[in-house]
């Protein structure tokens, strides 16, 4: 599951780690070491060009850019966007089958720039005592970002002005657990490599199966898997606090039940 990450980098930096132009209409927001479902965030987008009428030009290189969108995907047919809530995580494994995520599948790709992803351990802490869930920050050891495989989507509200502007809306794609992530969840974002970028985001490819595959157990070893303190567990804090590592001992275990966590249906 994927339901917590930190996003610091502003839109320059970003800009150059992915290789793309600023598609953000001054709308990015400001560094999130906290960023949850609903939430306004900055993803990677590769798409064809249009003319002035509209029509896709696709003999015309494609443009890879940074746009903004709201985390938890709401299907084009839906009829309330409230949807988006339940849509957080997208399963790798069902994607292509499940009619809220296949069409985006294959032709609404992105990528979701992080600074490294939370997850809760489940803690036994004894007959008679409740499991505590203990938090762990997951992020790169050299500082650069994750790329979360994501999928979006458009919804325009039914009988609102044709000219409104529509939402854009996404989701993280998530995949079985490998290596040493799997002693902290059973699931976990599909992050992908640098060169895979490309292929995930190419706009003429519309079949993506060989880049669901968790990564190699390997992967997780150029990872830091640093356990953090309770305190990311409410949504209303922010600040570098959350992402500094303690030792997993002094989590305060008794505060460690996760709010406003919702739930992964996917």
């Amino acid at each position: 599951m994927c339901g917590r990450y930190a996003a610091t980098k502003d839109t320059a930096t970003l800009m150059l780690e992915f290789d793309a132009v600023d598609g953000t209409e001054g709308k990015a927001p400001q560094a999130d070491y906290n960023v949850a479902p609903t939430k306004d965030i900055v993803t990677v987008v590769e798409r064809f060009p249009r003319d002035a009428d509209g029509t896709v030009l696709e003999d015309e290189p494609a443009v890879r850019s940074l746009r903004v969108m709201r985390w938890g995907l709401v299907p084009f047919w839906a009829k309330d966007p409230s949807v988006g809530n339940r849509m957080i995580n997208t399963r790798a494994e069902t994607a292509s089958e499940k009619p809220s995520f296949r069409n985006a599948l294959a032709r609404r790709r992105c990528l979701i720039p992080a600074d490294g992803w939370f997850e809760w351990k489940a803690v036994d802490r004894g007959v008679g005592r409740r499991v505590a869930k203990e938090p762990y920050f997951i992020t790169t050891q050299d500082g650069s970002s994750l790329a979360l495989a994501g999928l979006w989507e458009t919804w325009r509200e039914p009988k609102a002005d044709p000219e409104a502007p529509p939402l854009i809306t996404c989701s993280v794609i998530t995949t079985q657990a490998v290596g040493r992530l799997a002693d902290i969840h059973e699931r976990m974002p599909l992050a992908l490599p640098r060169q895979r970028w490309a292929d995930w985001l190419d706009p003429a490819r519309t079949d993506v199966t060989d880049l669901l595959a968790p990564p190699e157990p390997g992967w997780v070893d150029e990872l830091e898997l640093r356990p953090v303190s309770t305190v990311v567990n409410n949504v209303r804090n922010n600040g570098p606090e959350l992402i500094e590592p303690v030792r997993p001992e002094a989590t305060d275990l008794d505060d460690a039940a996760l709010f406003d966590l919702p739930p992964d249906p996917q």
